[in-house]
């Protein structure tokens, strides 16, 4: 059954509540109610958290999201309310937290896509259709899209697969007014983040955010945002429809994991092996980079 292949002990700190183990992230309450994240260096892979960190993972992806809220601060809020270490915590915490905003989370994952692959690419083989939509014959592996589009999934726990769902089911579970903001919040965030992205000389393929309310009622994104790990970044030097493009996210794990070097079956049912040092560094600093590029700032 696909989760951790070594499911961490969370660390117990003096005045925080342990509430969850995500894939990535260890999730507390403090006392004055804020939600303490602390991103790990953990990785996923085929449904499995895999039993091998990539060095500094975490801190790539808290410094990025922290710099992407700022990009986009004008166009909707963010659950952000400090990045101060909780007293007692490891010093390893640090560049690692982010104490949040306890929010009514919205039960979507709300995904923007402008080109054509992963999921998406299978259903539009099948029905030329994603999420419902229809698009226009003649699509490969790495077409942009002729507008980008709001497929929505429902949130899967650790160990399944998010699940696509067409935009009235959206409307049915959360009701259409909130439907609605969710996915203007969405196409906007997501136009912003491509423009960004496009000056950097990267195309945003596809992205996933996530969404609560807050006390007034107000949407607010939350969780990470535009890190490799939720978005699909090519080098848009690079870009080719017609086969997989080359990007910044876990793509160096997982042609490792389905390769023979592995020996690894991922339609069984054992876990996944560790990592060999070259393709822990390699991941590492596709990380790194995509950071650089994006910021253009030295990672340090």
């Amino acid at each position: 059954m696909p989760g951790f292949v070594d499911k961490p002990e969370p660390v117990q700190v003096p005045g925080l509540v342990h509430l969850h183990t995500g894939k990535v992230r260890e999730l507390y309450r403090n006392a004055d109610g804020d939600l303490v994240m602390v991103a790990s260096d953990r990785t996923s892979a085929y449904d499995w958290v895999l039993p091998t960190d990539i060095p500094d993972k975490g801190r790539v992806l808290t410094r990025l999201s922290l710099w992407w809220f700022e990009q986009l601060a004008d166009l909707v809020p963010n659950h952000v309310v400090s990045t101060e270490v909780p007293e007692g915590a490891p010093a390893d915490w640090a560049g690692r937290t982010m104490v949040c905003k306890s929010l009514r989370m919205v039960p979507v994952e709300c995904v923007a896509r402008g080109y054509l692959t992963g999921s998406g690419l299978l259903e539009y083989d099948k029905y030329r259709t994603v999420c419902g939509l229809a698009l226009p014959e003649g699509l490969v592996d790495g077409s942009e899209l002729p507008a980008p589009i709001f497929t929505p999934a429902t949130k899967a726990d650790v160990g399944e697969h998010d699940e696509n769902v067409p935009y009235e089911e959206v409307a049915r579970q959360v009701g259409a007014e909130t439907a609605t903001r969710l996915r203007q919040a969405t196409l906007a965030v997501y136009g912003r983040a491509r423009d960004v992205a496009k000056e950097r000389g990267l195309i945003l393929a596809d992205t996933k955010f996530e969404f609560g309310h807050d006390e007034q009622g107000d949407l607010v994104i939350a969780d990470e945002v535009l890190t490799p790990d939720s978005s699909r970044y090519w080098p848009a030097d690079l870009w080719e429809p017609g086969h997989p493009q080359p990007s910044f996210d876990k793509q160096f794990i997982r042609d490792w994991l389905t390769s023979d070097a592995s020996g690894w079956d991922r339609t069984g049912d054992t876990p996944p092996p560790e990592l060999p040092p070259e393709v822990v560094e390699q991941s590492r600093a596709r990380y790194v980079e995509a950071y650089e590029r994006l910021t253009g700032t030295p990672w340090s």
